[in-house]
């Protein structure tokens, strides 16, 4: 089953149009798809995810997900791990793997020429992955040197414990890359454990773009994801947040201190959500203009640079901010941003604002549209969040009816400047702490590195469209 939906995009207002055709496919065996062909180039870029993601490690089992996933391009049936590069070099194919809370994602990029032997070998990575031990040993070292990293990374420590003080014991309260006792202790068994859990044909979605016919897309599907077994692991339950306002200070030997900050935030299928998205760009996401780069770095010099964004994932959503600031601004920049997030909600944004905001947003919409591969990521990404495929035409319809009563209404409801949690990392000079709720308590942390990270790395968020 085929359906054709012809859109254009106005790429360069009043200068140049790109015809995007998206047709919804359906396999013969029931895969659905998304697919703008493409015949220009004999190249295809494939998306595909599956949710689940490292949210359905077993108990105990963190960074099980995470592991796996690295290690499908490491043997597969009858090839080693050298043989299946070897193999893949030669068909000119690229493959990536990737895992998140909510779903685990699979990229390919194939030439027409190639394309059937590239996706048998993608298959037998997919549904026949070796888990060789030597290769279990060799990947699980490299996560455990990352992990080791990331422990003295000021940004991920802060991530780590507003997560966990946010979300307690939901998967979404650990880091999904497991910590080094957990990695250490995974076995062979967990990691195919963690293989059928996630690898599910009834949870995927695709997006594919280039040289293909919907006719071949669908024997494509069948022949790549049929042999993937049904779910049998039930997806999990909505997070509870635990998150109150405050802050915390994790003592860490570096001149200048990070900070994550943030509260409850709102659901991508939440009717305000475009309004948030507005709002959100005003308040920090909007570099230079945005509220909070103007107050707290152009008036003040307290940062070198200050964002914000909203985190939407499946079973729990945040707006959260990020910043770096000397050892002694870091008190006086947090009592800004306070008082800043404190005037949005009160008082709301402008109409100049609302409108340039907008402005930017229409306009750089349709430049996300620049390749295959990026066309397909905003395809499979629509499709887990439930977007239809007139999402991309009418997306800036949707955006320019908000209207300033709109945005300062969510203002009001969304920002809570006495929830805010920040957890600060460093040294900050009379900054006083307390715990964050969840059982993230003040700690030592390792000697910083020679150069630490001046900002802090968001929780993992599901895909946006927007």
């Amino acid at each position: 089953m085929i359906r054709i939906l012809t859109l254009c995009l106005t790429l360069v207002a009043g200068t140049a149009h790109a015809a995007v055709e998206i047709e919804e496919v359906t396999s013969p065996g029931g895969i659905e798809a998304w697919l703008v062909e493409d015949h220009n180039i004999p190249f295809t870029a494939l998306e595909i995810r599956i949710v689940g993601g490292a949210a359905l490690d077993a108990p105990g089992k963190r960074g099980a997900t995470n592991l796996m996933m690295a290690l499908l391009e490491e043997g597969a049936d009858d090839l080693t791990a050298q043989a299946f590069q070897t193999r893949r070099e030669e068909l000119a194919a690229s493959y990536g793997f990737d895992a998140d809370d909510d779903m685990v994602a699979i990229s390919a990029q194939m030439l027409t020429e190639n394309r059937d032997e590239a996706v048998a070998l993608l298959r037998s990575a997919l549904v026949a992955p070796r888990f060789d031990q030597d290769a279990v040993d060799r990947v699980r070292a490299q996560v455990l040197a990352n992990i080791a990293s990331d422990e003295k990374s000021p940004g991920d420590i802060a991530s780590r414990a507003l997560d966990a003080a946010a979300f307690g014991d939901h998967p979404y309260g650990a880091s999904l890359s497991g910590t080094v006792e957990s990695v250490t202790a995974l076995t062979r068994d967990d990691i195919v454990v963690a293989h059928r859990a996630t690898l599910t044909r009834d949870r995927v979605y695709v997006g594919a773009v280039g040289d293909i016919t919907p006719e071949d897309l669908g024997a494509l599907l069948d022949d790549l994801l049929g042999d993937l077994p049904a779910a049998t692991v039930p997806l999990p339950d909505d997070a509870d947040y635990a998150l109150t306002g405050g802050v915390t200070v994790i003592p860490y030997d570096t001149p200048q201190s990070v900070a994550l900050f943030g509260h409850r935030g709102i659901t991508r299928d939440d009717p305000d959500y475009m309004a948030a998205y507005i709002l959100n760009e005003a308040l920090g996401a909007g570099g230079f203009e945005s509220r909070l780069m103007q107050e707290v770095r152009e008036e003040r010099g307290l940062t070198y640079g200050i964002s914000t964004f909203l985190v939407p994932q499946f079973y729990g959503e945040l707006i959260l901010g990020q910043l770096g600031s000397s050892n002694s601004t870091m008190a006086e920049a947090i009592d800004v941003i306070r008082a800043e997030w404190a005037r949005m909600a009160t008082d709301g944004m402008t109409q100049e604002e609302l409108d340039r905001v907008k402005t930017y947003l229409t306009g750089a919409y349709p430049l996300r549209f620049d390749g295959n591969a990026s066309i397909a990521t905003i395809l499979v990404g629509m499709q887990v969040i439930d977007l239809p495929p007139s999402y991309v035409v009418d997306r800036n319809a949707q955006l320019n009816a908000v209207t300033l009563d709109d945005v300062n209404r969510v203002a009001r409801e969304l920002l809570r400047p006495d929830d805010l949690r920040f957890v600060v990392v460093g040294q900050p000079e009379g900054l006083t702490g307390d715990p964050a709720p969840g059982g993230v308590l003040p700690q030592d942390a390792a000697p910083a590195p020679e150069t630490a990270p001046a900002d802090a790395a968001p929780t993992e968020a599901a895909p946006a469209a927007d």
